[in-house]
Parts: C-alpha cells; structure tokens; sequence
C-alpha cells in the first residue's frame, strides 16, 4: 500500500456560530462553568462522550446540526453573551493592572514562566503529575489577577503514559498519540504564513528544529515546542515524543529544547506578536536552567563579557526548587553536557569551562562526574525559593554546601508555599452555593470564607446534604471506572455484578492519589492487613479507601507497590470497601478530591515538598489527615483535621514504618470515624461540618493559587525585575562594574582576616539590657572598608557551643592603619536571659548584591 497522506479536516461554522470557536480555542473554559454549560447544552449525550472537550464537540457537529443552531436565536444571543464575557475577561484591568512594587516601581511589563510540564486540563495532557498541575494553576491564576505571564513549554507527541493493570496488578503503560491540530491550540507562523521554527545546533553537526504552538490560557500565551517537524532526522522528531520518556541523552536534549529553544521561541513569539520581551525569567524546577546559557549568549553577542552577562541574567531570573529528594533532580555527565556546549557545538562567547561551572557539584560531598540541574538553577536564581515554609528550611539545608562558611539559614532559600486554582477544583455545585449563600466569587473567595462559620448562611443539613451528594457522585464514577478496568483486566461482564456493590455513598470515604515513589508510601496503609480490614468492615463505623497513582514507568519498585496495594483490594472479602483506580489525571481528580470526607497524605517526613491534592481537598469541605509535612506541617491547627504523628528518630525504616502506620490506624479508628458517625437527632455530624466549615473558612483564603502568585508578583517578581533593570540601564553599566567588584573580592579575600578581638562593658553577672562593646581589628588587603562589612554573629549559644537563633549586626569603621588594616566597633543589647556567644566574621557588601551569602564568601574569627 502507498504512504498515507494524513490531515485534519476543520469544521465551518457558520457566521452567527464564529465566537465558538474562540470559547472552545481559550482554555478559560476549563475552569469557566458557563462557558461549560454552553458548550454541553448543544449535545448532553455528545458532551459526554468526548469528555468534555469542546474543540471535540465543535468538530463532531454535522452541518444540519450548526444549522439549526445558528438559526436558534436564543442561543446565538447566549454565544455572543459568553463571547463578549470572555473578552471583558481578556482585555479589562485586573488585579495585577492596579499596583504597583512594594517598593513603589513599576512591576514587570513580561515575565517568562518555564515548565517542563503544564498540567491545564486533561484535554490537552502535557503534565504527568504534581509539577505539571501547580504550573497549570500558576498560569489559570496568574491570568485571573491579570499578571503577564507567558508560559513557556515542550508539546509532548504523546504526553505521559495512560496506566492500566494486567490481570495480576501489574501497571501497564501505553501511549496514545495525540494531533495538535485536534486541540486547542493554534501554531505560531511568519508574516507569510509558514510556521516560526526554532533552530539548535546538536553535536555532530546535527540540527534540532522546532516548531511552537500557542494555547491560550485565558490572558496567558502558553508557548510549546514541538520537535516533531519534517526538517529534522527520525532521531531529533523524538525528542518531543513523550513527558519524562527516554534516556539521560534524550532528556538532555529535551531541556535544552526547553531552555535554549524556549528564550528562541520567546523572541519569535515577541517579533510576529508585538508581545513585551519579558523583565523576569522563572523557571520551575532546573529542567529549563539552560535558558540562561542561552540569555548569557545573547548578551555577550551585544558586547558584554560572560562574567558581566551572568550578572545581568541572575538579576532577573528567580529559580524555584519543588524537591527535597536528591533523587528528584536531573544531573547529567559532565562528558555528555561537553558534548552538546564544547567543540564545534560551542555557543560564541559562552566558553564550556563557564558552562560546566554553572552545574558543577564543586561542594563538600559533591559529585565532580556530574552536571547539576538545580545547581545551575541555584546558580542562576538571583531569586530561589522552595515550595512550603518546610520546603524552604530543608532546601536550605540540602544546598547550604553552595555557601560554604554560613550558616544553613543564611542560604539565600526563600519559601513561596504552593496553593491551587479554585475555579478549577471546586466542585460546580459547592461553587455555587458560595457565590449564591456566601456572595463569593471565583476571586473574592480568596478574601472572604468566613461566611463558612455563619450556620444561618448555609444551615447543617445543606451542607451535610451538599457533601453527601459530591460523594454519591464519587461513587457513582468509581463504580464506572472500576468496571472498566477490570473489563481491561480481561474480566468478564458476569464476574463483575459486584462492582454495582463497590463502595457505598454512606460511608466515611477516604482518599489517596498521588505519584508513587517510595517516599510517598503508597502502601503504608497495608503495614497491618488485618488491621485495615477491621477498618474497612466495621459494623457500626465502616470506613471505604478510593486510591489512585500513577509509578514512573522505568521505576518497578513503585510498580510492586502498586500491585500489593491492587491484590489488596481484589480480595472479595474487601473490594467492596478500598478500590484502585488506574489513570489517575485531571479528569478522575474533579470527582475525587469533591467526593471524599478526608484526604489522606502520609509521605515520609520531610520528604514532601509541598503537595497540593490536600489543599483542593480542604476546598471542597474534605478534612486532612496527614502526617506534618509540605503546606500541611504550616497550617495544620488541629481543627482542620488531623496531624499523623511521625517517629522522627527512629533509624530503622521499618520500625518506622510500622510506628506511624498504627498512629495512623488509631486516628482512624479512635477520632476520625467515630466523629463522622456521631450524628445528632436529624441525622447530621454536627461536630464534624463545624470542622468542615472552620476548614472552609481558614484553609479557603491561604490554600489560593491567587494568594501564591500575589507573592511571587511582590516578592520576587517585582524585585527581579527592579535589579535587572538596574544592572541593563545604560548599556549594563552597573553589571560591568558588578562583575568586575566581584572579580576584584574574589582575588583579593584569601588576604581578608580577622586579627584580633577586644570586647567589655560588662561584668561577671550580665543582666538583660546590659550593652557589650565589640571592637575587631581586621586586614582586608587591597579590598576598601566599604568592600565589606565587619559583622558581629550573637545570640543563645547551645550545648554544643553552637550560637542558635543568631543575629548579625554591622560594626562601624572606627580606626584605619597601614598595609589594609581597619579597626571597627560597637555595641551588643543583650536582650534575653541565658547562654550568650558571639562571634565577628567578614563577608562581602555591594549594593548589588542579592543576599550576605551570594558570593560564598566569609571570614570568621
């Protein structure tokens, strides 16, 4: 047979029916409601076989059937009402359009958000877990606040995996293809028409080649990568064939699409658009660190030095780290990253030396074989953070070997706890019920949930109604998907009339869903069977698990743990009460998290960065039962749920193990589900909706993706953008004296010591409010008093002669001498009872400077 020449066929619609298109082409739908139910009134039953996907829908319409609709004038006035809706959305001044810094300057005009994975909704399946759907809530969040993001990403050819289980448990991956043209997504093209290409040099004198396509996600461009274009060779089409797919190489290859290509993709989608150049660079995670290899090349193409073109990149780049596991980042031979930045492959002006520097383990305990992902980002981020207050101490901790002679939390780490998009989570009928009861609206719900706390607003036995119906809802979805996966399992339709029994819309429902690497502990629920059987079959008081999760399908440790969890609940004696759902993604997610009465999360502390599925739980009126990890160990208050105690300490994992699981089990088993089946003479748990509605209340206003964007816009946006506009005025006069002020501390600081120190003014018996004078003699070489500052480190001194809760303060030139010698002086308020120490150390100070740490440099007494 001859080749087939494939193409997509688009369907006409008719002039009254144009706005439809646009409603279907913006992905505002998937967290608009009336956009929604514009689309499923046209055909219920069409609606729900293409799974919500309007662009389906559209192209599924007969031309009778446009016909009829564009002569229905009621409908026709509904599209142009939405239509003019969706503009008023797109174009009005938003929250962002009515502030401005902190600091009084103008926020940024453009800022660049990269992700490897973009997780908006399951019509267009580019995420594969956590990381994709806080990227997918940043972006819906950032255009509701009207801030301009553009979103920056690869098109996977077939996404991450669809999971299925053979007969035995196992999961099994397949990977549909997907078209781009049967999405909502439009390719990027020249004046002339032809799509915009990317180019990249591989080694070998090979070339990779992209194409960009454009979603819009409401206000945001989200501007993806494709490599599958018929200029490239069979070997560069794949780098974009799938999330996280292939080796070390291929995943090499698809960041520095990501990064390289992504700053290139930028520019182009800048020309043809007219679109700002962006002010800052975010990049989520250090799969896209690469992007300021690529930035340093164009600086130093307009005349800048490498060393004064990184200053200009760090300035306007903030880096944020989504994991404490070591395991979690991406690190590269050093041989192979030669391969792709040395040679003929070398960027003009970017010489490999500087490259292999930015990721390099130069650090006590590091790796010298290896290139590090995060490092560079770490290197790169004149602004990080860490996703949980939590997240932040122990990312502190985990990379304080960048800063070598501070202390752990002097490591410029900041936190920015992760939150999720509301419009997208909670449930429509919930949604409705605020915005009619309790006057909120998609945005002002982030404000205003005290209303939650008023019984006469929404009485008890509403809500209790209310949250009965989300979970019989569940049920009902879990009882469909249930049935077909055992179909998929080879199951025949007469083995399966007990699934019509599986679980109940009565009984206390408890949820899991989530990644399955170990430490997460898919299985700790199973430490004691027979206890969990008594659990799920008590008689008074019967408790029912929905669980879901997708194993990396290179990791068969996570792989058994899904199939000891899925032999578990294949027991007849059981199934009825704990079920396994393959394919956990967006769309299983709308009916889990409304469905469930408690969220489970029991990971190993603190090993978690953050999570979010709790946070969309709580916003649905599910309570958290949790071990004190990520966002939870930070807003747990003891009547939003639970907190799962932890045996931290205990070195043994097993033991450990089998410690916090029987917490578990008691908390379950003794408050959990004795307070769900407390109910009054109406039949309602009172005590449990006063939890719901205190969850409501205080966890609805912090848990806001909303909430977490208006921090990165003030606190690290805004001053990104105000450093890098200070080091590019001028011709980037002020990063060409930075870099050379740092070239100059960095010779010099092997002369910089302390000598001497002198203190007095107080006695044997020091008293609270008493004052001790510090004087330090100190040689700074050719370096100037002003090139630094002669701090003294006080504060409570431990056990271990530690100085704990420490604070720095600055002492004042008093004195200069010959040869670089300086005295400087001051005075200490000893403001608290107890062990007292101090200590006078040297570090740089410039007013370009980030943090006291950012140069790793320090001279201690």
């Amino acid at each position: 047979m001859k080749a087939i020449r494939r193409f997509t066929v688009r369907t006409v619609l008719p002039g009254e029916l144009d706005a439809l298109d646009e409603l279907a082409q913006n992905l505002r739908w998937s967290w608009h409601a009336p956009t929604r139910e514009l689309f499923a009134s046209i055909d219920p039953e069409l609606w729900a076989d293409v799974r919500g996907d309007p662009v389906a829908l559209v192209a599924a319409l007969g031309a009778e059937r446009l016909a009829a609709l564009a002569a229905d004038e009621a409908f026709v006035s509904r599209v142009r009402a939405a239509s003019e809706d969706l503009a008023r959305y797109l174009y009005a001044p938003r929250w962002y359009q009515e502030r401005v810094s902190s600091s009084g300057a103008a926020l940024p005009e453009a800022i660049a958000y990269f992700s490897p994975e973009f997780g908006i909704t399951s019509v267009l399946p580019q995420y594969s877990g956590g990381l994709g759907i806080l990227a997918g809530d940043h972006l819906k969040s950032a255009s509701d606040l009207g801030v301009p993001i553009v979103g920056v990403g690869l098109l996977y050819g077939a996404g991450y995996f669809r999971q299925a289980l053979t007969r035995d448990g196992w999961q099994v991956e397949s990977y549909p293809l997907l078209d781009p043209d049967g999405m909502p997504l439009a390719i990027l093209r020249e004046e002339d028409g032809t799509p915009a290409e990317i180019s990249l040099a591989l080694p070998g004198g090979r070339r990779l080649l992209a194409h960009v396509w454009v979603a819009a996600v409401g206000r945001v461009p989200l501007l993806l990568l494709d490599s599958n274009v018929p200029g490239n060779d069979e070997q560069a089409r794949k780098v974009t064939d799938r999330l996280y797919g292939g080796g070390g190489e291929h995943r090499l290859q698809q960041e520095l699409l990501l990064g390289v290509g992504g700053v290139r993709a930028l520019r182009a989608w800048s020309r043809l658009t007219g679109a700002p150049e962006p002010e800052v660079y975010h990049t989520n995670e250090g799969h896209a660190g690469f992007l300021g290899v690529e930035r340093i090349r164009e600086l130093v193409a307009s005349g800048l030095s490498p060393a004064e073109a990184l200053e200009a990149v760090r300035a306007a780049t903030v880096f944020t780290t989504h994991t404490p596991v070591p395991a979690g980042i991406d690190r590269f031979p050093r041989e192979l990253v030669s391969q792709y930045f040395g040679g003929d492959n070398a960027m003009e002006g970017v010489p490999l030396d500087r490259v292999l520097a930015l990721g390099a383990e130069d650090y006590e305990g590091g790796d010298p074989t290896v290139f590090n992902m995060a490092v560079m980002g770490l290197r790169f981020g004149g602004r990080a953070n860490g996703v949980s207050l939590l997240h932040g101490q122990v990312s502190r901790e985990m990379f304080e070997g960048l800063w070598p002679g501070f202390d752990s939390r002097e490591v410029p780490i900041a936190s920015v706890t992760n939150g999720v998009h509301s419009p997208t989570w909670v449930a429509p009928r919930l949604a409705a019920v605020e915005a009619d009861r309790l006057g909120l609206d998609q945005l002002s719900a982030a404000e205003a949930s005290s209303g939650w706390l008023d019984p006469s607003r929404v009485t008890d036995a509403e809500l209790w109604a209310l949250r009965s119906e989300m979970r019989g809802e569940l049920v009902a979805e879990a009882r469909r998907r249930l049935y077909t996966s055992w179909r998929e399992r080879g199951a025949s339709p007469a083995e399966l009339g007990w699934v019509e029994e599986a679980l109940s819309p009565d009984v206390l429902t408890i949820g899991f869903a989530r990644r399955v690497p170990t430490y997460k502990r898919l299985t700790l629920m199973l430490r004691d069977p027979e206890r969990l059987k008594a659990l799920l079959l008590h008689p008074e008081r019967p408790v029912q698990l929905v669980v879901a999760g997708k194993s990396h399908p290179a990791d068969d440790q996570g792989k058994r743990l899904i199939q000891q969890l899925v032999r578990f609940t294949d027991d007849p004696a059981v199934r009825h009460r704990i079920v396994f759902l393959p394919n956990y993604d967006i769309g299983m997610a709308l009916s889990l998290y409304p469905g469930c009465d408690v969220w489970l999360n029991n990971p190993l502390r603190p090993l978690e960065a953050s999570g979010t599925s709790g946070m969309k739980s709580a916003l649905n009126g599910g309570l958290n039962l949790s071990i004190e990890d990520g966002w939870w160990a930070e807003w747990y208050d003891g009547e939003n749920g639970w907190g799962i105690p932890t045996a931290d300490g205990v070195a043994d994992p097993d033991r450990r193990d089998d410690l916090e699981a029987a917490a578990l089990y008691d908390l379950v088993e003794l408050q959990v589900a004795p307070r769900f089946y407390d109910r009054g003479a109406d039949g309602v748990p009172g005590r449990w909706l006063d939890m719901v509605r205190h969850t409501l209340a205080t966890l609805g206003p912090k848990v806001q993706a909303t909430r977490m964007v208006g921090e990165y816009v003030h606190g690290l946006y805004a001053p990104a953008a105000q450093a890098g506009r200070a080091l590019a005025a001028d011709d980037h006069v002020a990063a060409r004296e930075l870099a050379k002020w740092k070239a100059r501390v960095r010779a010099e600081w092997p002369s910089v010591r302390v000598d001497h120190v002198e203190s007095g003014g107080i006695g044997d018996a020091a008293q609270v409010g008493d004052r001790l004078a510090v004087k330090a003699y100190v040689s700074l070489g050719a370096l100037s008093p002003e090139d630094v500052d002669v701090q003294v480190v006080h504060g409570h001194v431990t056990e271990a002669d530690v100085i704990d809760e420490f604070a720095a303060e600055p002492l004042a030139l008093v004195e200069s001498y010959e040869a670089g010698r300086h005295a400087f002086a001051g005075e200490i308020v000893l403001a608290a009872s107890g062990a007292f120490g101090y200590t006078v150390r040297i570090v740089p100070r410039h007013r370009g400077l980030g943090s006291v740490a950012e140069l790793g440099l320090v001279a201690n007494a």
